[in-house]
């Protein structure tokens, strides 16, 4: 359980900066999560992978252009803020930089338009904001905002949809789910097609994919926790997947969260929304998934040591080091692995 367990060596050359152009040419290693056995392939062909009768699930979270440069009203002194999650009305919890600078009762202005008042100082540089504004609030968001790309992207995106999936549907990430970035509208429609069932939950991604694991022990780590949403509709096919001994595939280590979270909470899958700071690490046992499609994750992150709970970290680690060997890109919009 000590977080240097998951750590691994990786150069910055192996760090995705870009999308491809076209989403699904992306590699695509199939792992078995029994045995470890490998396989390399190409992402359009994850039909050859899937069958009819199996569940696929995908997040359909939209991304908000979270980025939000404003100025001190008092001293004019340049302050980024970035949405983390509405709490209610026009409050916000969203991270502050510098965050010093700041405290209760000062005004940031962002446009003629749009300015918000700190209401509540918390750890980590997360403040608490009323929003004042003119319009609606989300057409003032999308007209100023940028994207949230994560940090260890340093090219600017030429295309802000390449940062959103193609069935991104509803407002309230603050980065994208990102194994979803490789489907494009045909390769979903070839797989309902074949009779690969496709269904959407919803996780609204928040700071916990911001946040590094500071602790020693992974156990004593704290999760921030997401807004989630399940439907009667998808509720009833999962379960009748589950009856029928059909496999369930989760999109993304947040679809994986949202399904085992119901499934653990509810001992079957169930219309349902809420806040999940589930934690999933090895010992964890799924009630959920038979397999996840994924991206490569930073060392020592949250998300190594979910697909570690489900192919062994041994394995996980391994199959790290042979997508090296094999120039796999990583991280964001890097390749995918489909963990059976």
């Amino acid at each position: 359980m000590n977080i240097n367990d998951y750590d691994y060596e990786l150069d910055s050359s192996f760090i995705a900066q870009s999308p491809l152009k076209n989403r699904s040419d992306s590699k695509l290693m199939i792992l078995d999560k029994k045995t470890g056995e490998i396989e390399h392939s190409k992402f359009y062909n994850i039909k050859n992978y899937l069958k009819k009768g199996d569940v696929l699930v995908l997040n359909n979270t939209k991304v908000l252009p979270a980025r939000l440069m404003g100025i001190k009203s008092e001293t004019e002194a340049k302050i980024e803020i970035l949405l983390l999650k509405n709490i209610e009305g026009d409050i916000w919890e969203c991270l502050a930089r510098p965050g010093k600078r700041l405290h209760l009762g000062t005004e940031i202005k962002f446009s003629d338009e749009l300015k918000c008042i700190v209401k509540e100082k918390l750890e980590d540089g997360i403040i608490r904001v009323l929003f004042q504004y003119e319009g609606i609030f989300l057409e003032q968001i999308e007209k100023i905002g940028l994207m949230p790309l994560p940090p260890y992207i340093h090219k600017s995106l030429k295309e802000q949809d390449r940062y959103q999936t193609v069935y991104a549907k509803y407002l309230g990430s603050a980065a994208a789910p990102t194994a979803g970035l490789h489907f494009t509208n045909e390769l979903l429609q070839e797989l309902k097609e074949m009779g690969v069932t496709i269904c959407y939950v919803t996780l609204h991604v928040g700071l916990g994919t911001f946040r590094p694991v500071e602790v020693d022990n992974i156990k004593d780590h704290h999760m921030h926790s997401e807004y989630y949403e399940m439907t009667k509709e998808v509720a009833n096919i999962l379960n009748e997947a589950k009856k029928n001994g059909q496999k369930i595939y989760a999109v993304g280590t947040t679809s994986t969260r949202v399904l085992e979270t119901v499934k653990s909470k509810y001992k079957e899958f169930r219309e349902c929304s809420g806040n999940t700071d589930i934690f999933i690490y090895p010992g964890y046992e799924f009630l959920a998934i038979d397999g996840l499609i994924t991206n490569f994750h930073l060392p020592k992150s949250t998300l190594l040591m979910l697909v570690s709970a489900l192919a062994t970290r041994e394995n996980i680690l391994k199959a790290y080091e042979i997508a090296k060997e094999n120039n796999y890109r990583f991280f964001s919009f890097g390749d995918a692995m489909f963990i059976k």
